[in-house]
């Protein structure tokens, strides 16, 4: 049996949940303060833009490189420490990635220049509303009919532009290891005109990275009040075909797979053991 000293061992047991309250406002404060940068960031490069318009025209490649450049800045601000494997298909492609969080075009725009699908609620947000429209981003209601139709023709004739798109068609975050269905939809439109479609993987290293059933801002601040995020990415092979459902069982098989090779050996917030599921 331990002994402790009566008066240590009092005051040690009392300490504990102070030292635990502090750990989690330092964190809090450590968001809070990021948050800040980032939105002043957002804020400072649009108007610089904005003020750019004056002398040049709007295009989609000084777009591209205004988010990229966001970016790049933001995941320093937020500490995203990322790798990478693979790279974005030669030709114009749709593609498909899995969805973990909120941030996570923020790691892959980096390296894609796409129009990226998102919820119609990010129209709601200050600040946030404007660089995506400047940037390039289609919204959807994902659940009303007409919006997700109105989303799939904007697909289209954005991809026959020449402009790749990102969609996310699990139609919601998941924090499953592997993926939710995806939506059919997607895929039965790039069968039908012949897009390439292009499976990307994303994955995080610890659970609170994970976005559900939270707010937008309750998750950034569960995800960036500890120090670092770490993220590892994959791009897969470009897929072709006149059937949908063969594209969209191909895209979930190789994220599924990509998904088990990352968590292999990572300490991760994931059962690096957990085999992926077998597909019909």
């Amino acid at each position: 049996m331990l002994l402790y000293p009566s008066g240590f061992f009092f005051a040690y047991t009392l300490s504990k949940p102070y030292i635990c309250d502090a750990n989690y406002q330092m964190g809090y404060l450590l968001a809070f303060f990021r948050a800040l940068l980032v939105i002043l960031l957002m804020s400072l490069m649009l108007l610089g833009y904005s003020i750019s318009l004056i002398f040049s025209k709007h295009t989609d490649k000084r777009a591209f490189r205004l988010r990229r450049n966001f970016c790049r800045i933001s995941n320093k601000i937020l500490n995203i420490q990322y790798s990478s494997e693979g790279t974005p298909a030669e030709e114009t492609a749709l593609y498909v990635c899995n969805h973990r969080s909120f941030s996570d075009p923020m790691v892959l725009t980096i390296f894609l220049e796409a129009w990226v699908v998102a919820k119609a609620e990010i129209a709601n947000m200050p600040v946030i509303n404007h660089g995506a429209k400047v940037t390039g981003i289609i919204y959807v209601k994902r659940d009303s009919l007409n919006s997700r139709k109105a989303t799939r023709d904007a697909m289209i004739e954005n991809l026959k532009k020449g402009r790749n798109i990102l969609v996310y068609p699990e139609g919601t975050t998941n924090d499953e290891k592997y993926l939710l269905p995806y939506k059919k939809g997607t895929f039965k439109e790039a069968a039908t005109h012949g897009f390439a479609v292009v499976p990307v993987a994303m994955e995080y290293g610890h659970d609170k990275d994970l976005w559900k059933n939270r707010g937008l801002f309750a998750q950034f601040f569960r995800q960036y009040s500890k120090w670092k995020t770490q993220v590892k990415l994959a791009f897969g092979p470009v897929l072709k075909s006149s059937d949908g459902e063969y594209l969209r069982q191909e895209a979930m098989k190789w994220t599924n797979q990509t998904i088990h090779e990352i968590h292999k050996g990572w300490k991760s917030n994931f059962d690096d053991q957990l085999e992926p599921p077998s597909l019909s």
